[in-house]
């Protein structure tokens, strides 16, 4: 008891001279190289150069701006595949960014890359649950935690990254990951002993991992969150999804105050902008905002369109780069990667496999509606796989029991005669096999890997594209399962380009991993 009182007087003692505070948070995370607009249905949304417009103007007119990121500005475009998120920091530090969490695409390339990035950077990179003290690259470069002097008042700014870092991203042997938990408890109560009583979390933890930490972690008055691509607030606009829950989400927080949890979606869809009032405790009283969707109608910043332009002229060279080569060519022909085993859906399920097996993935799968082009036999280009793989959908992991397995390719032979896109390709070492005598539901004969049949009781980590594990084509099994899920946030143009990269040549034949028995004559 002597010791709480201690510790609370303490913590009185050190904000004695705060004062009430107002502050704007201005806020991205998940641009993931989106330098240009993303269509959604008719329409386009983001950029950086209209976001530049938005980060100005709030900038001028709002109390106290605080601009932060939630992480995760590399990988996701050609920008990124040539630049390495070079380009991605110059607009960042043209815009005014004050600090960002280090998100797990950021260490994609190993820790070099990143510490390129963190060189160039104005503002702090933080994360506070990992250590790269012994990693010389990157040694002082990421922080816990940045104090940034708002009105003449201390704001502490603590970061953290997905605990997963290890397993979907490069971070090498080096960087150490640290309890999560015991972390961010650490960097609150360095920042409360420095008199600093106003504490905001740049998150790149994910939405439901973000209610936890609010829920848990005292002290924190708001998250900016990223990593999990949440829409969050209310929105009239048709091309959008439904939102994820409201803007801000509040939670009670154990010093009984509340905390703010916001995010801004993915690639600069929509622009982040809470004001929030504090108190002179450092408790949050207020708060008012939205995200706001970055329309073509927002003019776009002079500047930074100039250089966008004098960005995008290498784009055209790199488009027509070979990456590999195929002596066989490789059939993605719609009648067969929505029926049959064919050559482009083997590959790309092979490098699904590839892709996701640092994460324990022992099975790719690929829905016959996510293959969307042939490659000839020849050089293979850039422009060649972006043809195949166009939708900007990223890898998950889920773990799934073989009764779920097995519901899944049931599900995907379902409508077999109809040609759906639900239809599921398989990385090498599955089979499967079905009887199109039988009805939809009862048509899956067999399945297995590596040769043993599916074990209805064990646990498989499987790798698929992101809509269809959202339950995309209707896989609600996918959608449903209580299993482990990770979103490896590796997009599926670069899975497949490096998978390319990694072979010396990419030649496939149809090898039995999908068996039809009973196919109607022709």
């Amino acid at each position: 008891m002597r010791k709480l009182v201690l510790l609370m007087t303490a913590a009185l003692l050190a904000s004695a001279g705060a004062k009430p505070l107002t502050v704007t948070i201005l806020h991205t995370d998940d641009l993931h190289g989106h330098l240009d607009p993303t269509k959604i249905g008719e329409n386009n949304y983001g950029g950086y150069t209209r976001q530049a417009t938005l980060m100005k103007q709030y900038s001028q007119s709002d109390p106290n701006p605080l601009i932060l990121s939630g992480g995760d500005s590399f990988q996701g475009t050609l920008f990124y595949n040539l630049y390495k998120g070079l380009a991605d920091v110059l607009f960042m530090n043209l815009q005014g960014y004050q600090a960002m969490a280090v998100g797990n695409h950021e260490f994609d390339d190993g820790p070099a890359a990143l510490a390129a990035f963190a060189q160039k950077a104005t503002f702090p990179l933080l994360s506070s649950n990992i250590d790269v003290s012994g990693e010389p690259l990157l040694k002082d470069l990421i922080k816990p935690y940045a104090v940034l002097m708002v009105d003449g008042e201390k704001v502490g700014v603590i970061g953290a990254v997905t605990p997963d870092l290890p397993l979907i991203s490069s971070p090498g042997d080096n960087v150490k990951m640290l309890d999560l938990l015991t972390s961010l408890n650490n960097s609150v109560k360095a920042l409360q002993d420095q008199g600093v009583n106003k504490i905001i979390l740049t998150s790149h933890l994910g939405y439901t991992l973000e209610q936890e930490v609010a829920a848990k972690v005292p002290g924190i008055d708001v998250i900016v969150g990223g990593h999990s691509h949440t829409l969050l607030g209310t929105f009239t606009n048709k091309d959008f999804p439904a939102s994820e829950g409201p803007y801000p989400t509040v939670v009670q927080n154990p010093d009984g105050n509340k905390t703010l949890l916001v995010a801004a979606w993915e690639w600069g869809k929509v622009f982040g902008r809470i004001k929030v009032d504090f108190d002179d405790n450092g408790a949050v009283t207020t708060w008012e905002g939205n995200p706001i969707p970055v329309t073509m109608d927002i003019a776009e910043d002079p500047t930074s369109r100039k250089m966008l332009d004098t960005l995008t002229v290498p784009l055209t060279a790199l488009r027509q780069q070979v990456i590999g080569t195929t002596s066989t060519g490789l059939n993605g022909a719609r009648e067969d990667v929505r029926k049959r085993e064919n050559t482009m859906g083997d590959v790309l399920a092979d490098a699904a496999l590839a892709a996701g097996k640092n994460g324990g993935a022992v099975i790719g799968l690929v829905n016959g509606g996510g293959v969307r082009a042939s490659i000839d036999k020849g050089p293979i280009t850039y422009e060649e796989a972006i043809t195949v793989q166009p939708f900007g959908n990223t890898l998950t992991l889920l773990d799934l029991t073989g009764a779920e397995l097995k519901q899944a390719l049931e599900y995907g032979v379902a409508t077999w005669a109809e040609g759906k896109g639900q239809f599921l390709n398989v990385s090498k070492g599955m089979s499967y096999t079905f009887d199109l005598s039988k009805p939809a539901g009862q048509r899956l004969v067999s399945a297995s890997l590596n040769g043993q049949p599916l074990d209805d009781t064990k646990t498989y980590t499987v790798a698929v594209n992101t809509f269809t594990a959202k339950g995309g084509d209707g896989f609600d099994v996918f959608k449903n399962t209580k299993g482990r899920r990770i979103d490896t946030g590796t997009l599926d143009i670069d899975l497949l380009v490096n998978y390319i990269k990694s072979m010396p040549d990419v030649a496939a034949q149809n090898e039995g991993r999908i068996v039809i028995l009973n196919e109607p004559k022709q």
